[in-house]
């Protein structure tokens, strides 16, 4: 600056040496004191753009966690129904009551079907293999995140467990059965059925035979059990979900 070199120009004039060397390094310490505050700003910058991006892996976990939360209520109610119907007709099974009890057995036969849970795991993914990561790491939120995740997995595999073998099951009976009665009644309007030369008693006893042989009964007898196991996993990944969100609150709120 025009000022500053002013100053030098008259002190090395008056030849005051000693004064000189005072200014220059006075000098040196302004310009060091302007590098470090332009370079705490930078990191001030910096910092701030890091924590922004975090927050925004942070608010696409909490939108996917809710949607999570949804589906697990959607399935949950489904298997506790689905459950209440298996435990029925396992009591009538042990009371030899099943002549009297056809329509609750047909109403087991949802034990056969394939479903399970769906998380999106997109955005927790997506923070993982970014390079903002390691900033939640050893705080609530990791340890929540972590927990949750394990669930899922859990949750996954004993999903996979009941599901392979009532499709193994539901095989083993389409080998042994001719289920197109069962079909046919399950899922061909009532209004249509009526036409047919098929009589109402011979779908009810193709319904009989069905529901009445071993690979049925093993399917909606473990059902009966099974289910309390999902749907307590369920509950459980729903607290945790919930205490994500909250944590992700905290964090993006501040």
């Amino acid at each position: 600056m025009k000022i500053f070199r002013k100053i030098r120009f008259e002190l090395l004039g008056e030849n005051k040496t000693k004064h000189y060397l005072l200014y220059a390094a006075g000098e040196i310490v302004l310009v060091v004191i302007g590098i470090l505050i332009a370079l705490q700003i930078d990191n001030w910058n910096q910092v701030r753009k890091d924590d922004n991006a975090l927050k925004e892996y942070l608010v696409k976990i909490k939108s996917h966690t809710k949607e999570d939360l949804k589906k697990l209520e959607e399935i949950s109610k489904g298997r506790a129904q689905i459950s209440g119907y298996c435990k029925q007709a396992r009591n009538s099974i042990l009371n030899k009551t099943e002549d009297e009890n056809l329509e609750l057995f047909m109403a087991s036969g949802y034990a056969f079907a394939d479903y399970y849970f769906k998380p999106n795991t997109g955005g927790y993914e997506a923070l993982k293999n970014s390079e903002y990561f390691g900033k939640i790491n050893n705080t609530p939120l990791d340890s929540l995140l972590t927990q949750y995740h394990y669930l899922l997995d859990a949750i996954a595999e004993n999903e996979k467990s009941y599901n392979d073998y009532m499709v193994n099951q539901e095989s083993y009976i389409s080998t042994q059965i001719d289920i197109s009665l069962v079909l046919a009644k399950t899922f061909v309007p009532q209004d249509v059925l009526n036409g047919m030369a098929t009589s109402p008693v011979e779908f009810d006893d193709a319904f009989r035979q069905y529901t009445g042989s071993a690979p049925y009964r093993n399917v909606i007898s473990l059902a009966a059990f099974q289910f309390d196991s999902m749907i307590y996993q369920y509950n459980k990944l729903g607290v945790l979900g919930q205490s994500v969100i909250e944590e992700i609150d905290a964090i993006t709120n501040k």
